[in-house]
């Protein structure tokens, strides 16, 4: 390159040699002819200047670096205020609040958290303080980096990041299972909630849920749906084939075996196994009993009324108070396992709540009002309503305490199948004992309120029937036993056989995966059957995700365990401490997509409240794209913390040239 610089200069000057005008063909002396010239005082002249500009070019004192020094100063300037603009745009979207206010200027009263972040930054920070102090001035003609369209772009940047990401760890999982979920936000659009569950393969095995943000559908048909999912997953070149679950709600157009969107899912892959959500169902469970039992019904109008009666009003609500520390509240028309909340007051507070009752009465003016509290505190005050309060109370806490557990982003499919075996042997062993406990306990908070623990007899009645040839069952008499047979009893035992009937596909998914738990208890056949079924599950067309038979010799061969029984999660993390992961490679894998099936829609459910949280009244006409951006850093905060600012402001710097107004 030198070289070719030097002939450059020589051949602009020296011009009355003959090697510049006509060029040589005079090979036999060429030497002697490329020697006089490089001995020509213009040659030595060119390469005097050559060096000097050589020497400026290093030590940086040429009259272009003048100028690239201020352009490199300038860029430092914006970066700077870049990176502290992006951080508040990042904490405010964390915090779901909003950034804009009625106006976009600075030092106005209404103009929203982020220019008020602004200005407080630049109290103490120089950098914000200058650019802030030269908006002011009018120094910049047009570009302040303040405005709507520059914060729906850092959103954008941030969020790409942040889900470029996930991907990254999507991709690297390999496998991973689809949950979703639909609502219709404030704008009443139907938005469908999109999350991937994988196993993060790090320095230990993790259990990741990664929200992939709203996508708003038009068509809530299990075609359109799963279209919706498909298209993308498809833009994210997240491959469906590597998909293993998916777990929707009880909802028909999701469940659906012949038009569902777990039906045409399995249509494309036959290895997207389909697990109903456990905490769905488990509400079911309740209701199903509830509906069984007139008793179990009115009971909890009489509870929704007991609320409404003291929160209709400051007075009341006030009286309530005095009386109680914990004040009742009302209950959910979906969640039959979050009433319990709204029975633990009766169940400790009973005495309390049926003097604030009698005080409402004395004090009401309103003739209705006095007889409707004069009427709860009757109900109140029964043995019937305390026994019903008590068994309520004991069903729906057991039935919490397993919604609650499964609702965990890290459950295991053959975890929550124990927690429900377990559920039913408690609601087991509650049919045999639980009346006479509820009977005791229903005694001791009627003495505490001074009143009778004596169950009223109702009177039965009469209806003519037609014949028939089989006789009817003698009617009961006895009260108590009346209320254990069709009240108790039926309860108990809808919520068991509901138990069993509901969850038959989670337990038949489960049993595909049960030779990765009772190895030990199988004979060599049984042991190769149940492997092979495996491989038979994980496989579509020629292609297998594991071998059975080597899976099979895998078990066989396994090293001595911590104990017998290990959950799929804890054999997983044993084998990669001990880095085993090349010595079982089936049985790698098959762990693996073992805790990659999910077992409720729970995060799906979380992202809507996040949802209530962004888009709400006065933010009601967001755009989808900004909705889906703040949703994504608010749900994975934890991912947006490994988020470089550096590639946030180089992502922001390549996008569109910006020739509007900001």
């Amino acid at each position: 390159m030198e070289d070719v610089f030097i002939t450059t200069i020589c051949i602009g000057d020296c011009k009355s040699y003959k090697l510049v005008k006509e060029g040589l063909s005079d090979w036999m002396n060429i030497g002697s002819l490329l020697k006089a010239h490089e001995n020509s005082p213009d040659h030595t002249k060119h390469m005097v200047t050559w060096k000097e500009l050589e020497l400026r070019l290093r030590k940086g004192k040429t009259i272009d670096q003048v100028e690239m020094s201020l352009i490199e100063a300038s860029r430092k300037h914006w970066r700077e205020i870049l990176r502290r603009l992006i951080a508040i745009i990042q904490s405010l979207a964390e915090r779901n609040l909003g950034l804009r206010g009625t106006v976009d200027t600075l030092h106005s009263h209404n103009n929203g958290n982020f220019l008020k972040e602004v200005e407080l930054l630049a109290k103490f920070d120089p950098v914000m303080r200058q650019h802030v102090n030269q908006i002011e001035s009018g120094t910049y003609s047009y570009s302040t980096y303040l405005g709507k369209t520059i914060q729906n772009e850092v959103i954008t940047c941030i969020s790409d990041k942040i889900m470029e990401t996930m991907v990254a760890e999507i991709k690297q999982s390999k496998y991973y299972a689809i949950i979703l979920d639909c609502t219709p936000d404030l704008s009443h659009l139907e938005q469908m909630s999109i999350v991937i569950r994988t196993v993060k393969l790090g320095e230990a095995p993790e259990i990741k849920e990664h929200f992939l943000g709203f996508l708003t559908a038009p068509e809530t048909t299990g075609l359109g749906l799963s279209n919706l999912i498909l298209n993308r997953l498809e833009e994210l070149n997240i491959p469906f084939s590597n998909c293993r679950g998916q777990s929707y709600d009880n909802g028909a157009n999701m469940k659906g075996k012949n038009k569902g969107v777990q039906a045409r899912l399995l249509e494309k892959n036959p290895r997207a196994l389909y697990v109903p959500c456990g905490a769905h169902t488990l509400n079911l469970v309740v209701a199903d009993a509830a509906k069984n039992s007139i008793d179990a019904t009115s009971f909890f109008g009489n509870v929704q009324k007991i609320y409404n009666l003291f929160s209709a009003a400051t007075q009341r609500w006030s009286i309530l108070k005095h009386h109680v520390t914990i004040t009742v509240k009302s209950w959910s028309e979906t969640r039959w396992e979050s009433r319990v909340n709204s029975i633990i007051p009766l169940r400790y507070q009973a005495s309390g709540i049926r003097d604030a009752l009698l005080e409402v009465r004395e004090k009401a003016t309103d003739v209705i009002t006095k007889v409707e509290a004069q009427s709860l505190a009757e109900e109140v005050g029964s043995y019937r309503f305390q026994i019903c309060t008590v068994v309520w109370h004991d069903i729906l806490s057991m039935i919490d305490r397993t919604s609650k557990l499964l609702q965990s982003p890290k459950m295991q499919l053959d975890v929550a199948v124990n927690l429900l075996e377990s559920t039913k042997s408690h609601l087991l062993s509650y049919r045999d004992n639980g009346f006479a406990a509820a009977q005791a306990s229903a005694k001791d908070a009627c003495e505490e309120m001074h009143v009778d623990a004596v169950l009223k007899e109702k009177r039965l009645r009469s209806t003519k029937t037609h014949f028939a040839y089989e006789s009817p069952d003698e009617p009961v008499k006895d009260a108590l036993k009346r209320l254990k047979t069709t009240f108790f009893n039926v309860i108990v035992d809808s919520a068991i056989t509901a138990l069993d009937d509901r969850f038959e596909t989670l337990g038949r998914v489960e049993s595909k995966f049960g030779v990765l738990q009772n190895f030990s208890a199988l004979d060599e056949e049984a042991l190769k059957k149940q492997c092979e079924e495996l491989e038979n599950t994980l496989r579509i067309g020629g292609e297998a995700d594991i071998d059975g038979r080597e899976l099979a010799m895998e078990i066989r061969n396994l090293p001595q365990l911590p104990t017998n029984r290990m959950s799929a999660f804890e054999l997983l993390d044993f084998f990669h401490k001990k880095e085993l992961t090349e010595l079982y490679p089936n049985l790698w894998i098959s762990l693996r997509i073992a805790c990659t099936l999910p077992v409720t829609v729970a995060s799906a459910e979380r992202s809507f409240s996040k949802l209530k949280l962004i888009k709400t009244y006065l933010r009601s006409s967001m755009a989808q794209d900004r909705l889906t951006g703040l949703a994504i850093i608010s749900i994975n905060h934890e991912v947006g913390k490994q988020v470089s600012y550096e590639n946030v402001i180089d992502d922001f710097a390549s996008r569109k040239a910006r020739r509007q107004r900001f």
